[in-house]
């Protein structure tokens, strides 16, 4: 069946957020834990919702950690946030030819707005679905079968781009394509463990692979 559908997940696949990740992290972890984190302890918590992690480190103080994360995060993202190459040219070609394009983000609406916009990239897509959109985040399908139902979408008509296991993991148990890119801060080898149906050295790869020249 032709691919008409492609969804995205944002931070580290669209945009460049990682280093905004990093320093929210370090600079809310430091607040309770002076000098106890490095760059590479907070790696593993890329990817997972902010509860999952901050829960796992201590789930007494989760909200007013998430509290102090968001609030960092926001006020530095306009800062640190960047854009990956070919990603802009790569969704507006996609837009054009008229394929349905959606994002399915483990982020709360908010930080996606202000990520969209930065990058001018809010005006190609037609469905965000965001962790205040679903009950279960992925790897679970549901934010992937969300989106796909706004789309009116099967599927097998469409491809899960992501840089997270979580973003392979869910297409998979959504029943669609899925792409891992080469550019994941946790290394293309990482992501290639994973087994997506395509691995993009660049977001323009994917032109081909949907039949677009």
């Amino acid at each position: 069946m032709k691919i008409n559908t492609l969804l995205f997940d944002l931070d580290g696949t669209l945009i460049n957020t990682n280093e905004l990740i990093i320093e929210s992290f370090l600079h809310t972890l430091h607040s309770y834990y002076p000098d106890q984190y490095k760059r590479e302890d907070v790696l593993p918590f890329i990817g997972p919702t902010l509860y999952n992690t901050f829960t796992s480190i201590n789930p007494e103080k989760t909200e007013e950690m998430v509290k102090v994360y968001r609030q960092f995060n926001h006020e530095q993202h306009d800062t640190l946030v960047t854009e990956y190459e070919t990603v802009f040219e790569t969704i507006k070609t996609l837009k054009e030819h008229g394929f349905k394009l959606g994002i399915v983000t483990t982020k709360i609406r908010d930080t996606v707005n202000m990520g969209l916009k930065l990058t001018k990239l809010d005006q190609f897509f037609d469905v965000v679905v965001t962790l205040d959109d679903v009950e279960n985040a992925k790897p679970h399908p549901e934010p992937v079968l969300n989106a796909l139902a706004q789309l009116d979408s099967k599927p097998e008509e469409a491809i899960m781009v992501g840089d997270n296991h979580h973003d392979v993991e869910a297409g998979k148990n959504a029943g669609t394509k899925t792409a891992g890119v080469s550019w994941s801060i946790k290394g293309r080898e990482y992501i290639s463990s994973y087994n997506p149906d395509y691995l993009l050295e660049r977001m323009s790869d994917l032109l081909p692979i949907v039949g677009v020249k």
